[in-house]
């Protein structure tokens, strides 16, 4: 036990920083306290600084904890609560911790903040973190923009989190099993043979830093408790913000003169045609011109939405937020505990919670079933969705226009009547068959855009027989175009 001189001085709670492993890094302030208490809580013992602290510590150690519990969150709990209730008693508690208290270190925030609000009394001795010696390792400053992250948190994701046109450290790689699972999420931004550091013991006897391929980084030899790593950027231009960065310049009141003077209503064309050139690309399932395309697209939005920071209406974040709320709020079934019934379990849940939405926002524009459907929609793509939406309100008045017998007594229609008619009857009958279109499970815009790219691709085979044949096609008579056209069948040209 502390003798009573030194009761008083300890009530409370102290947060103590072990440093990053070598006993030469504690700080002469944690000798010196260390040197005053009798005992001592650690988060762990596996430390290398443990095996030199002063002799006559009595150490108590949640390592148990570790082995009895099956997750992190309730280890920390159970550590936080013990501390807490030691740190009420007369004597207090002293609290040690690899590092320093505040950083990559779960407990120390938790509870500080709850000893505020208990009003524990709360002192922290710093400590040296694992960062200054791992910068050190790396031989690099991390300063403008690195980014820290957690291998735990990493792992449980399926996208990194952090931008790749900036350096990352990630802490606590302290296991194979962790290593491995944060290197496939790497994997879905980065190059399998992305080189990357490992830096395992930084600031002890034992340090290693590695350089290695990103698919490679599980296999090392050294992971273990005091194991990082460095992912170093893909380039500049690899994150959206570089591209928001790109955008502001080329508006700014030096950039570009063209992009300074283009407004919402301006760029209305570029937005349409760009979206077009994208389903262009994915029908002629061409990945390298469809990664380009998204590319132009994704600029129209960014463009859109740097007008609208100019303006003061919004910004990006607002947009990015914006979709990404209402995403995670209309899929309750993924991120909460709703369960649903396959697809039309969706549509259903996808449905009531959009009625919810209108009712709390009180948006009388938006009741009814076929509002928010844009009227400057291509005809055929506003068709579908109208058909679409039809079909969830169970109202068959489109589905029998889509019965086949409907559509032959429309085209008959479309002959015997008279001309001013037959605009109409004509409307009458492309809805019909994009209703049919609808019950057959078929895209009808799809399925119009791939016969034009087919008979596009036939008539160039026609028109390259004739060039061959030294004559045009308009000098030709209609027996031989029809010669050359079936000539140029599809699948005769495929054979080719």
């Amino acid at each position: 036990m502390a003798n009573p001189s030194h009761q008083q001085r300890h009530s409370g709670i102290t947060l103590l920083g072990l440093g990053p492993g070598s006993p030469g890094s504690l700080t002469r302030e944690a000798w010196d306290w260390l040197a005053q208490i009798d005992v001592l809580y650690l988060r762990t013992r596996m430390h290398p600084t443990v095996g030199a602290l002063p002799e006559h510590l009595t150490l108590e150690s949640f390592d148990e904890v570790y082995e009895t519990t099956e997750s992190f969150e309730e280890v920390y709990a159970q550590i936080v609560e013990k501390i807490l209730d030691l740190g009420s008693r007369p004597e207090g508690v002293t609290y040690a911790v690899p590092g320093h208290p505040f950083v990559a270190e779960a407990t120390c925030p938790e509870i500080a903040r709850r000893a505020e609000a208990a009003d524990i009394p709360v002192r922290v001795i710093d400590g040296l973190s694992f960062l200054e010696p791992t910068f050190r390792a790396l031989g690099m400053d991390p300063f403008p923009d690195l980014s820290l992250a957690d291998a735990i948190s990493i792992s449980m994701q399926l996208t990194p989190g952090f931008s790749p046109s900036s350096p990352a450290l990630i802490a606590q790689i302290f296991s194979r099993a962790v290593a491995s699972d944060v290197k496939l999420t790497l994997m879905n931004i980065y190059p399998d043979e992305h080189m990357v550091r490992l830096v395992h013991g930084a600031g002890t006897e034992e340090e290693v830093v590695e350089t290695l391929p990103l698919y490679e980084m599980d296999h090392s030899s050294h992971l273990g408790l005091l194991s990082s790593l460095f992912v170093p950027p893909l380039s500049e231009q690899a994150s959206f913000e570089s591209l928001q960065e790109v955008v502001a310049q080329l508006r700014a009141p030096e950039g570009c003169p063209w992009d300074r003077e283009q407004t919402h209503q301006s760029l209305r064309p570029f937005l349409i045609e760009e979206a077009y050139e994208a389903l262009d690309a994915l029908d002629r399932e061409d990945m390298a011109d469809l990664e380009e395309e998204l590319g132009d697209l994704l600029l129209q939005i960014v463009l859109h939405a740097q007008i609208a920071t100019e303006a003061g209406d919004f910004n990006i974040n607002r947009v990015i937020e914006g979709i990404g709320t209402k995403l995670i709020r209309r899929h309750p079934h993924v991120f909460s505990e709703v369960e649903v019934d396959g697809v039309s379990g969706v549509i259903h849940n996808w449905e009531a919670i959009k009625a919810e939405e209108r009712k709390a926002s009180h948006d009388s524009q938006k009741k009814g079933i076929l509002d928010g459907i844009p009227v400057a929609l291509p005809a055929l793509l506003q068709a579908e969705e109208i058909v679409e939406r039809m079909g969830r309100a169970k109202f068959d008045v489109l589905a029998e226009r889509g019965n086949p017998d409907m559509i032959r007594t429309q085209l008959s229609k479309l002959d015997s009547h008279a001309a001013e008619d037959q605009e109409e009857l004509l409307g009458d009958l492309l809805l019909g068959i994009v209703s049919l279109s609808h019950a057959m499970a078929l895209d009808p815009e799809t399925a119009l855009r791939q016969a034009l790219n087919r008979f596009r691709a036939r008539f160039c085979r026609v028109e390259d027989k004739a060039l061959a044949s030294g004559r045009s096609l308009a000098a030709m008579t209609a027996e031989e175009k029809a010669a050359l056209w079936q000539q140029a069948d599809t699948k005769e040209g495929e054979a080719q």
